[in-house]
């Protein structure tokens, strides 16, 4: 496994490697995907200010109806809730639009694995 690892770093396939921990999972059961569309030309403003939040664990942009997709994770529903308000009350925020992930099939990780077996 090693030898093919370096192989594989070697020919420039892996560029990094990351870690994912058990409690990077299980602290934030309750997660969600947010779209939210931008009103005028406050985009980075509104980028900077859900930057700072710890319940967005990633943040897109992206082209359609939508101008960003948040990744979002909390510990109950309740907070989850709270963190939609906050959101929502940001200057320049016109519309969002929510799902709950009740699972996960495939992650990242599961990815890597197959490209290293």
């Amino acid at each position: 496994m090693r030898a093919r690892m370096e192989r594989l770093k070697s020919a420039g396939d892996i560029l990094g490697y990351t870690v994912v921990l058990r409690g990077d999972v299980f602290e934030q059961p309750v997660r969600g995907i947010m779209m939210i569309k931008i009103e005028g030309k406050g985009t980075q403003r509104i980028v900077n200010q859900l930057n700072k939040m710890t319940e967005v664990s990633a943040l897109h942009t992206t082209n359609g109806k939508w101008d960003l997709i948040l990744e979002l994770g909390t510990d109950t529903l309740v907070h989850f809730d709270d963190v939609l308000r906050r959101i929502r009350l940001i200057d320049g925020i016109s519309a969002s639009e929510t799902n709950l992930l009740l699972s996960t099939k495939r992650t990242s990780e599961a990815r890597r694995n197959v490209l290293l077996d």
